[in-house]
């Protein structure tokens, strides 16, 4: 049991690409006792690659090496590394794209993922991903909400969140071209993401969500000036979405909804598209932040920035948004387990 008296959840960590941040960051997860004590931790990788992690970050990791058939840990062990054996260091140039880290990335992921899917694990986390890396393996590659998708045959509705402490971004279109976002946007995609965004804040632990919507366009389109997808589009949506209940309210001018955020007046802000967020939130937070991919019947969380092939090698990898990654990925399936709530 937890120290709230709560289950102790069982994750699953992947490590993420080789050449970049990723094996020191998940030793130095490995030995940061908040985390040790939050959940009990399966790392999927090879030895080789955390142990050369463990030397560039200068910490001791604790866990114990099980081969690729070995059992997930128990609750109260202390963290078991599946070593799969499939990455030799000395064939990764630090801070280089390439097919071997893609590889090991891709591969540990999808080992995790089916963990969670089996339901030997509570959660997945997993260091930073280099997505041209994993082109390289699985060309069609998009984003980890695609591949989750399809690695665990998952038909649902799933987007990325952006978290900081006290703060939230959910976004309705994602990676797409900026050009194509007024057309992608409707009411029941705003109200679909909104329904998302309030689930995932109550399994976090936030009872009453309060969702603040941001406009597309300059000034929330200064009623219609500079766009009419506020009034046609968002401003409906919103009010569909306040008689199912849902704590929201906008559409709101973008460059100021994050001040109001941030010194308060809402829990979460759901904005158009990518970038109008992620800008606020890595100004606001870029050490701290994680993502959380909701919507899938477990948590998947991992740091909000990259790889960082620029320290690679250099010790120097601030471990904060991972550590607030597998954090919250294990207070969100404590609960799930203790049940408070259903999975984000």
């Amino acid at each position: 049991m937890s120290p709230e008296g709560e289950p102790r959840p069982r994750l699953a960590l992947a490590m993420g690409d080789a050449a970049g941040i990723s094996p020191e960051l998940t030793a130095k997860m490995l030995a940061d006792e908040a985390v040790l004590a939050a959940a009990a931790i399966t790392v999927i990788g090879d030895d080789r690659v955390l142990r050369q992690g463990a030397a560039i970050a200068g910490v001791a990791p604790r866990y114990t090496v099980a081969g690729p058939d070995g059992p997930p840990p128990r609750p109260g062990t202390e963290p078991v590394l599946i070593d799969l054996g499939h990455c030799d260091p000395a064939q990764v140039k630090l801070g280089e794209i390439s097919d071997a880290s893609g590889r090991f990335a891709t591969e540990n992921f999808r080992r995790a993922l089916g963990m969670a899917a089996a339901g030997e694990v509570d959660a997945v986390c997993f260091t930073p991903f280099n997505k041209a890396a994993m082109r390289l393996v699985t060309p069609g590659y998009e984003d980890e909400i695609g591949f989750t998708a399809e690695a665990i045959g998952f038909h649902g509705v799933a987007k990325e969140f952006n978290v900081l402490e006290g703060l939230w971004n959910a976004r309705v279109t994602s990676h797409v071209p900026l050009k194509d976002v007024a057309s992608l946007l409707n009411e029941d995609m705003i109200i679909a993401n909104l329904k998302l965004t309030e689930d995932a804040l109550k399994a976090s632990g936030i009872a009453r969500p309060r969702i603040a919507v941001a406009g597309l366009n300059p000034h929330a389109g200064d009623n219609g000036n500079f766009g009419r997808e506020e009034i046609e589009i968002i401003a409906p949506a919103v009010e569909r979405a306040k008689a199912q209940q849902i704590g929201c309210d906008g559409p709101f001018p973008a460059d100021t909804v994050f001040v109001r955020a941030k010194r308060g007046d809402f829990d979460a802000v759901l904005t158009m598209y990518h970038d109008q967020g992620q800008i606020a939130m890595k100004l606001i937070g870029f050490d701290a932040g994680v993502t959380l991919m909701g919507g899938f019947p477990f948590p998947i969380c991992t740091a909000a920035h990259g790889t960082a092939y620029d320290i690679a090698g250099q010790g120097i990898a601030h471990p904060g948004a991972m550590r607030n990654a597998m954090l919250l990925a294990a207070r969100m399936a404590r609960r799930s387990l203790a049940g408070n709530v259903a999975p984000a």
